[in-house]
């Protein structure tokens, strides 16, 4: 008589959880939410910046590494870099990835943004 009793204890526990499965991926999945670049945390930020400091160290466009910058929200793109220098300071980045970080900040320090021709 016992065994019977494990045994539906088990049952009923099995036929939750498949249940409970069932309906969190089947028939009621959560809705994709989209994160926008601004509300990223800051050691996110941090390494969005490094893999943009990471592209332009293989290109060297600073027109396209100022455009990856842009959505992150920051007044502007040197102030970004410079949030995650110092983000990556604090998280200890190696010494590699801050010298990428830095020739990105000397670079965009230098850079000055062609404004966009009118359309007619």
């Amino acid at each position: 008589m016992r065994s019977w009793r494990i045994l539906g204890f088990a049952l009923a526990i099995a036929i939750g959880l498949a249940g409970g499965l069932l309906a969190g991926w089947l028939l009621f999945p959560p809705a994709a939410q989209a994160a926008e670049p601004q509300s990223l945390r800051a050691d996110y930020k941090a390494d969005f910046v490094l893999m943009t400091a990471e592209i332009y160290s293989q290109d060297g466009d600073l027109a396209a590494a100022d455009a990856r910058l842009r959505p992150l929200g920051a007044n502007d793109s040197l102030q970004a870099v410079q949030q995650a220098i110092i983000s990556a300071q604090e998280l200890g980045y190696e010494q590699a990835d801050m010298q990428l970080l830095a020739r990105l900040f000397t670079g965009l320090q230098r850079y000055t943004p062609v404004p966009p021709e009118p359309t007619p």
